[in-house]
């Protein structure tokens, strides 16, 4: 661990976190007490105990089994939109620069496109016509972080496409492929580690709001933003149901941020130190 993270006390906190959410992302469904889609009509509704930590939902079932269960889809969902977004951003982000005006005006337009989609109304048409899944879904939430990712990526290859020691790569001969993976990928990693940090967060919140709303899970499928919406449906009776959901899911969101957070002040420093 570095000195720019050993000097921030949340960043720790942050990984920490987000190191436990990762481990119940892996072992969350083999280490549940109970079966997440098992119901108890004898157990409706239950408070914490001994026998339910986390108390039962309106079917009687465990709702801690049912969020350790969830972690896994919620996690690999968040997970998957960034991937998505990445390949469709970095990649057209970079080419957009080195390939020539008409490359890049057309990528520009595409992106200006992306942002002009409404994000709701973009997500439901894609599982109405690709069916109500998960891969589905997640594919939608990728395409609207593109312009993200396409931003920062393009932003750093325009910071030393110009530069000396480009030019002098190309005049030898390189191919574009190579300058890309020798010179500019160096420029781009630490700026998209920030922004990959940042978006997991934001897909994290994203999935949770669609999950919430029924879109790319199908019930009785766990997931955080599905626990959240059963639990607030039955608040009368259980006050304080939805307090488990919405702390997994808030806790994680701000420590991926604060994780963005801290590479951003290291990499500042870093550009600091080199000037």
């Amino acid at each position: 661990m570095t000195a720019a993270f050993r000097r921030r006390p949340l960043a720790i906190i942050a990984i920490a976190v987000l190191f436990t959410v990762a481990l119940l992302a892996l072992v969350g469904p083999a280490i549940a007490p109970r079966d997440p889609l098992a119901q108890d009509p004898a157990a409706l509704l239950q408070g914490p105990s001994g026998a339910y930590w986390l108390g039962t939902d309106a079917l009687g079932r465990d709702v801690l089994s049912r969020l350790l269960a969830g972690s896994r889809i919620s996690v690999l969902a968040a997970l998957l939109s960034v991937t998505v977004g990445l390949v469709l951003g970095v990649v057209p982000g970079l080419l957009s620069v080195f390939l020539g005006r008409h490359a890049e005006w057309v990528s520009l337009r595409l992106i200006d496109a992306i942002i002009m989609l409404p994000f709701l109304v973009f997500a439901i048409a894609m599982t109405a016509m690709l069916g109500n899944g998960l891969v589905q879904a997640m594919f939608a939430v990728g395409v609207l972080i593109t312009p993200a990712f396409f931003r920062v990526s393009r932003a750093a290859a325009l910071s030393v496409v110009n530069s000396e020691y480009i030019e002098a790569a190309r005049l030898m001969g390189a191919s574009t492929g190579w300058v890309i993976r020798r010179h500019v990928l160096a420029k781009v990693l630490p700026t998209l580690a920030v922004t990959t940090a940042s978006m997991t967060g934001a897909c994290l919140s994203i999935v949770a709001s669609l999950t919430f709303l029924g879109i790319g899970v199908v019930p009785p499928d766990p997931t955080w933003g599905g626990e959240l919406a059963t639990d607030l449906t039955t608040l009368y009776d259980r006050p304080f149901g939805p307090m488990a959901p919405a702390l997994l899911i808030v806790v994680t969101v701000w420590s991926l941020n604060a994780l963005a957070d801290a590479m951003r002040d290291r990499n500042a420093r870093v550009v600091e130190v080199r000037s």
